[in-house]
């Protein structure tokens, strides 16, 4: 059927309209920057609809890889307000984010953690795991140093800031008690956590279960066939049951290791993905802080425990 001129101009003022009330509705909100949508969930947490939080990376996106883009450059600069991780979470970011705080209103979370709390790579000076998020204790604390920084920069905000995070904290502190409770089970079994790049040393800490990475900190690095075999090696060992792929590394390497366990008959599960460096969609199970973290859980769990048959 052929649509009438009118038709397509009727069309073209409800999408202009929308895309007007979208803007009015934003205009004299507080704007929020931050890179990853991991730490701008958390962000949300603290100031619900009084400001407008927007990541500059997408569900899925490997930070460690991460280039700006110019659409990141005018997100950063029609900001009030930019937060990042720091610790050299952002890769090729830092840089960039390292010359914007020299004259924008920015909080660098990694510099608001006790450097006692942080894991450091004794085969590397200076290198610091940025992966906090892991440990939900040490997230909570991060977070409140935020709230600080944030009532710093808007002190009319503080009653408001103050209960928001009070009311997450309490959420915190009850999935970090059930984390403390599932994972503890598995540790005293003699599981290990296999995963593909070494992103979970604080979830290792915090829950004492024993974890190793392909891969080291950062995903910038590439597993040798070395790596490959002493993992392989290790698996076997062990009797290890299940490693696991996450959701922003292609799995191709943690597939090696699968073919080499099989050529040694021994059988592993190539698991997951876990979610390491970004949430999972806005809708999904995964879509929130808390939501990635109890998806972690059940996925390692699942895979992990041992039949109540076995002996």
């Amino acid at each position: 059927m052929k649509r009438r001129p009118w038709f397509s101009f009727l069309v073209f003022l409800c999408l202009l309209s929308a895309c007007k009330w979208r803007e009015s509705e934003l205009e004299g909100k507080f704007r929020i920057t931050t890179t990853t949508n991991i730490l701008a969930d958390g962000v949300r947490m603290l100031v619900r609809d009084s400001a407008v939080v927007t990541p500059l990376m997408a569900t899925g996106v490997d930070p460690h890889l991460y280039k700006a883009s110019q659409r990141d450059l005018d997100l950063l600069f029609n900001a009030d307000l930019v937060i990042f991780h720091g610790l050299h979470l952002e890769g090729k970011m830092t840089d960039v984010l390292d010359k914007f705080s020299r004259t924008n209103e920015v909080i660098d979370q990694g510099k608001l953690v006790p450097p006692d709390l942080l894991v450091t790579d004794p085969d590397f000076a200076g290198s610091v795991d940025p992966h906090i998020w892991f440990d939900v204790s040490l997230w909570n604390q991060a977070l409140t140093a935020i709230a600080d920084g944030l009532i710093e920069k808007k002190p009319a905000w503080k009653d408001y800031i103050t209960k928001n995070l009070q009311d997450y904290q309490r959420s915190l502190d009850s999935l970090h008690l059930e984390t403390e409770s599932r994972i503890g089970a598995l540790a005293e079994q003699g599981q290990v956590l296999i995963t593909a790049h070494d992103a979970f040393s604080y979830f290792g800490r915090a829950y004492q279960i024993e974890v190793k990475g392909l891969q080291g900190l950062s995903t910038l690095s590439e597993p040798g066939l070395r790596d490959v075999s002493d993992l392989v090696g290790f698996i076997i060992s062990h009797r290890i049951k299940a490693i696991f792929a996450e959701q922003s590394i292609s799995p191709k390497a943690l597939e090696a290791v699968v073919e080499g366990c099989r050529r040694r008959n021994h059988t592993v599960k190539l698991a997951g993905p876990l979610y390491t460096d970004s949430l999972g969609e806005p809708q999904g199970e995964a879509g929130t802080y808390i939501g990635m973290v109890r998806s972690n859980v059940n996925m390692i769990v699942e895979n992990l425990k041992q039949d109540d048959t076995a002996h």
